[in-house]
């Protein structure tokens, strides 16, 4: 129970000490409950296509051959739609990463300008990623683009390079 009380000439805010020994559990055991059912609510969201993108054998370099095919792009929200564009992006990344010819697939955002997004992916020829931009995930996120995006995908094809042998 709370009490409060004039202690030189202030008021004083005291809480009894019977009433924190039946609050602390029962808040502790609050937490708890609250906490394991964020944590159920997430697994149970989260798609089976992230579970097999995370359990894809890990790329190491040296699996990247001299000459891989390499995208780097960049695509920016028009104002106001920047989450409209996030949310039409995000699920490329379970999409492409369980992709069997793709070999790296990164989405990153600029922290200081949301809705400025750089894709950086990796194919092992540019037939492979040909094949994926004519998926049909990768053709309707393309036609959102005109209202959500201003310019379109901006694309630099570059070419992977490995260090010389010795």
């Amino acid at each position: 129970m709370d009490k409060i009380r004039r202690t030189n000439g202030r008021l004083s805010h005291r809480r009894d000490v019977r009433d924190n020994d039946v609050k602390a559990p029962m808040m502790q055991t609050i937490r708890r409950n609250l906490l394991a059912t964020a944590l159920l609510a997430l697994s149970l969201s989260l798609p089976a296509s992230a579970a097999v993108a995370q359990q894809a054998p890990h790329m190491r370099y040296q699996d990247i051959r001299e000459g891989a095919y390499s995208v780097v792009a960049q695509v920016r929200a028009k104002p106001g739609k920047e989450d409209a564009l996030r949310a039409a992006t995000l699920p490329l990344i379970d999409l492409v990463r369980a992709d069997p010819k793709n070999l790296v697939y990164f989405l990153q955002e600029d922290r200081a300008k949301p809705g400025h997004f750089i894709f950086y992916e990796i194919f092992a020829s540019q037939a492979d990623f040909d094949a994926h931009n004519a998926m049909p995930y990768v053709q309707e996120w393309f036609a959102k683009l005109p209202e959500l995006a201003e310019g379109g995908v901006e694309v630099m094809r570059m070419a992977i390079h490995s260090m010389p042998k010795k």
